[in-house]
């Protein structure tokens, strides 16, 4: 999540050689290839973690953030879905399906996810970077930059990402989002 990929490629491949039935070690090297922007090489991952454990969470949660890059939408929305059932409507696994469906242009079921996730806010934990995440596909640029200062504020965990996320390109210009980064102290 902080760039250093290489380091990752090598310490996800070896884990894979001590323990090649591990769907987990696998969806890790697809997430170290998703983080790179190497999607294609994610992709394969998350599906061969899939091959492994078709009813992995964490690999359908993978296929839904990697598809969009490949503009694999409605594969995208399947997975997605896939992930939320299997999670039993985490969160997590909700704020993807609400991003998958923004970037194919389903604005008015992002905006229900959107809903979705606000009511379950009023019960649980959600980390406001997803709803940044739903905001920036449908190309609302102030409202996600407002989500991220949230984000930034309630020290949300996935703030991590936002140094190399491709999600933000658009975003990285903008002096918000530079004083974002900024303040967030990311080393060099």
């Amino acid at each position: 999540m902080m760039g250093r990929y290489e380091e990752g490629y090598t310490e996800l491949k070896r884990a894979i050689r001590l323990d090649p039935h591990s769907s987990v070690m696998r969806f890790g090297l697809g997430w170290v290839y998703w983080c790179s922007r190497r999607y294609d090489q994610a992709i394969e991952q998350y599906e061969k973690a899939l091959d492994l454990d078709p009813d992995s969470a964490q690999a359908h949660w993978g296929l839904g953030f990697a598809y969009p890059y490949r503009s694999l939408h409605e594969p995208a929305i399947a997975a997605a879905r896939r992930a939320v059932e299997l999670s039993r409507g985490a969160p997590i696994a909700i704020a993807p399906l609400g991003e998958a469906y923004a970037a194919a242009g389903y604005q008015e079921e992002a905006q229900k996810i959107l809903g979705q996730l606000q009511e379950l806010s009023k019960q649980q934990y959600v980390p406001p970077y997803f709803v940044v995440r739903i905001y920036a596909a449908l190309g609302e640029k102030d409202e996600a930059l407002r989500w991220l200062q949230t984000a930034y504020r309630e020290r949300d965990p996935w703030m991590a990402l936002l140094k190399t996320e491709s999600r933000f390109d658009d975003f990285r210009s903008a002096p918000r989002f530079q004083d974002l980064l900024r303040r967030m102290n990311f080393p060099p």
